[in-house]
């Protein structure tokens, strides 16, 4: 009997001492309040007016077009009116191409500037969680799958890290 009590606590703190720390911290917050993914979205801004202002101008060139042959139309032969049917389908078409072109370079644009910003806060949370003894740490995030978030939230001192 003496045996299995040992036994028994030997293993229990074995248990607590195998214990690993957890900590949480909220990634997409961090990352929203990194000055660095301020830059970044400024500069997506900047990118997709310039798409929409391209854009918004060919489709009122194609509008004006549209306004002008439907004025015409009825001045010109059948023939004509065909030609111009289908040479407004081909401009319309490329506008179509042109905003499809324009969202994958959006997106390109975004993986290509987010991804540094998300390396330096991942290495960040993960010499912070170092320093501090911490063998987890949870992503707690909306979404993120996190029950509960009561140990220690790591975002004052990645942000000190980051130096912000």
């Amino acid at each position: 009997m003496l045996v299995i009590v040992m036994v028994l606590m030997i293993a229990a703190t074995g248990f607590v001492n195998a214990q690993s720390k957890v900590a949480h911290i909220n990634v997409q917050l961090l990352l929203s309040e990194m000055p660095e993914m301020k830059a970044a979205q400024a500069e997506l801004k900047q990118l997709q007016e310039t798409y929409r202002a391209d854009l918004e101008g060919s489709m009122t060139e194609l509008k004006n077009k549209l306004t002008q042959y439907q004025n015409e139309a009825s001045s010109k032969t059948n023939e004509e009116n065909e030609k111009r049917a289908i040479e407004l389908q081909g401009y319309e078409k490329n506008i179509q191409e042109a905003e499809t072109a324009a969202m994958q370079e959006m997106q390109k644009k975004q993986a290509e500037l987010f991804a540094p910003i998300s390396e330096k806060a991942k290495a960040a949370i993960e010499k912070v969680a170092a320093a501090l003894g911490f063998d987890y740490v949870i992503d707690a995030s909306q979404g993120g799958g996190l029950i509960v978030a009561q140990g220690r939230d790591l975002m004052p001192d990645v942000k000190q890290e980051l130096g912000f």
